[in-house]
């Protein structure tokens, strides 16, 4: 059972680093820092599906993380 969680762990975080790194790159906090940002624009089709999967997967590797503190 924990060997399953570890690997699901695992397969959480590659994807949340793999959506992270697909997101478009200027925009967020990232613009106060050189980037082009100086307009407003909402998030609209993939960036919004992003965003939405950056968050979901987030809260699963936060859950799975406690659950597995907790088992342990």
């Amino acid at each position: 059972m924990k060997s399953i969680l570890l690997v699901l762990q695992i397969a959480i975080a590659a994807g949340l680093v793999v959506v992270v790194l697909l997101q478009a790159e200027g925009t967020g906090i990232g613009s106060v820092f050189g980037g082009s940002g100086g307009f407003y624009r909402s998030k609209r089709g993939v960036e919004k599906l992003f965003l939405y999967l950056t968050i979901i997967l987030a809260i699963l590797l936060l859950a799975l993380s406690i659950l597995l503190v907790v088992i342990k």
